[in-house]
């Protein structure tokens, strides 16, 4: 393990290999029963009679986590009862879906979760509706959104994310001796929640998006030059068909002009700041750097950058990679970025490391005082995001997973392709980065650690040295 105080330089050094239309990993029916029989326990020890769990397009990881689909362009609901009797509640359009979720379920129609205009003539109210699905009788309702309500002022239990109109007819249904209660946790607290924790199937199910994201970062990194257009390089960050799970970027000089989140038509120019980010089911892959060849090529003002933004940030990712392991807590780990890399001087504001699923971000255990230890099966992005007035950023954002020996054991024994590549991973990382990951920490990115900061070079990225060596 290196020391804060390793020798950082420029050096030429191979790209990171990436493995090309790799199978997707279905999760297996064992899975889908565990996942089920682990919220059923969660919702035993937490009093909780009956779980609503919500879900959107953009919010549907935790009704997914268990049905195994999301309902697209509509809204629904999951009634999970304490003794495992399960109902989708479902719009017009996901009804053809309830015979093909991975848990055997009653459906009932809610056409007040489909689309403007379309028939929603029932008749029946929603309260009504919600009877049919065994809500009432005085019971505890823990009712599952997609957010952790953690502010100091907060009143967590009594705050719901979901749409005003099915809490209200909640309410009407469960009647007046119910208790409603948050209980996103159950889901995704970082301290116990039921998706934090992945066994290896579905750690295998999840590399597949991370080897994904990293190898179209690598290949629209390799795509930048002058003249191209933003269009063009965030058309490489597609992949596989496979829907993104955060909005891409493909930004170059100043982003965000006009209000523009999207690749546009902007042509890059030398000397730019240029920004990258692509993301799937199971990890996101982001980078920020010039469009140059040289530090000569920049401008005169941020001449300095390598030594004032891009290498003290790479510093902080080799210590957070080689101090990574199960049993640190997240507010351990928050502090070693801190002292390696000061929020007053850098200005992150956000939390340096979080969970990662079927969301880019799932929560968070790495917060100031945390004393939640992270634990083997726990999947992780590396996110520090350093704010230097005038710079470009710098960012090398990957996913890695914690293992310990059981867990790698059966990795390397169900999944010999998955743990070839991981492998491969850590010795490049190891001989030619010059990182010592911890024998937990597994990389499911091909460039965790890779960091090009002159983007017209593809020769040469950041390696790491021991002072004494």
């Amino acid at each position: 393990m290196h020391d804060t105080h390793c020798d950082v330089s420029l050096q030429v050094v191979p790209p990171p290999d990436c493995w090309l239309s790799l199978p997707s990993v279905d999760l297996t029916d064992v899975t889908l029963q565990q996942r089920k029989a682990r919220v059923l326990i969660q919702m035993a020890r937490d009093g909780i009679d009956t779980l609503v769990v919500y879900a959107d397009k953009e919010h549907g990881g935790n009704f997914e986590y268990l049905t195994g689909f999301i309902p697209r362009f509509e809204e629904a609901l999951l009634v999970l009862h304490r003794h495992g009797e399960a109902v989708l509640v479902l719009g017009n359009e996901n009804l053809k879906l309830a015979p093909h979720a991975r848990l055997e379920n009653r459906v009932l129609h809610a056409p007040w979760f489909s689309l403007p205009n379309q028939p929603m003539t029932h008749g029946k109210t929603l309260a009504e509706l919600l009877r049919e699905a065994g809500i009432g009788g005085g019971k505890t309702l823990g009712l599952v959104g997609w957010k952790l309500f953690t502010g100091c002022g907060d009143a967590a239990q009594t705050m719901f994310d979901l749409p005003a109109f099915i809490v209200d007819a909640l309410r009407e249904a469960a009647g007046s001796g119910a208790v409603l209660r948050n209980a996103t946790g159950i889901f995704i607290s970082p301290d116990g929640g039921a998706r934090t924790v992945n066994n290896a199937n579905e750690l295998a199910h999840y590399e597949y998006g991370a080897n994904l994201a990293s190898t179209a970062i690598l290949t629209a990194l390799n795509a930048i030059a002058p003249g191209k257009t933003e269009k063009q390089i965030g058309a490489l960050l597609a992949a596989d068909g496979q829907p993104n799970n955060v909005v891409m970027i493909a930004a170059t000089g100043d982003r965000f002009a006009n209000a523009s989140l999207y690749p546009g038509d902007k042509r890059i120019q030398r000397g730019d700041k240029f920004s990258l980010t692509t993301s799937y089911k199971g990890g996101l892959s982001s980078r920020a750097a010039y469009v140059v060849e040289n530090a000569g090529e920049l401008a005169a003002n941020v001449s300095d950058y390598l030594d004032v933004v891009a290498i003290p940030y790479f510093l902080a990712v080799v210590s957070w990679l080689e101090h990574l392991r199960p049993g640190l807590t997240g507010g351990d780990l928050y502090q070693l970025i801190e002292r390696v890399l000061p929020k007053a001087q850098y200005h992150w504001h956000l939390n340096p490391g979080h969970l990662v699923a079927d969301e880019e971000w799932l929560c968070s255990p790495v917060y100031p005082g945390s004393t939640i230890a992270l634990t083997s099966g726990m999947l992780l992005q590396i996110d520090i995001i350093p704010s230097r007035p005038g710079y470009a950023g710098a960012s090398i954002e990957d996913t890695v997973a914690l293992a310990d020996a059981t867990l790698r054991a059966t990795l390397a024994a169900e999944y010999p392709a998955l743990w070839a590549r991981v492998q491969a991973r850590r010795d490049y990382i190891a001989r030619h980065i010059g990182i010592a990951l911890p024998e937990e920490v597994l990389p499911f990115s091909n460039t965790v650690g890779y960091l090009r900061p002159w983007l017209l070079d593809p020769t040469r990225a950041l390696v790491c040295q021991s002072s004494d060596s």
